[in-house]
């Protein structure tokens, strides 16, 4: 897959599953909600790791500079 996401991109999407954690760890979100986030967060992780976001795909988008 080509790569479609920037920098930037990757940290907030880091940064927002780091915070869920957190937020998870500390008992601030429990049950559904956990669940959701927590799901969430992981594809977060996901994505910016491989540095490809499969929604930005049909859209043609990306946020990585050339």
């Amino acid at each position: 897959m080509k790569k479609n996401m920037g920098t930037i991109d990757k940290l907030i999407r880091s940064a927002l599953a780091i915070i869920v954690a957190i937020l998870y760890f500390t008992g601030q979100i429990t049950g559904t909600a956990a669940i959701i986030l927590g799901l969430l967060a992981v594809v977060f992780l996901f994505t910016s790791l491989i540095g490809t976001c499969p929604l930005y795909l049909p859209f043609g988008l990306s946020t990585k500079k050339e």
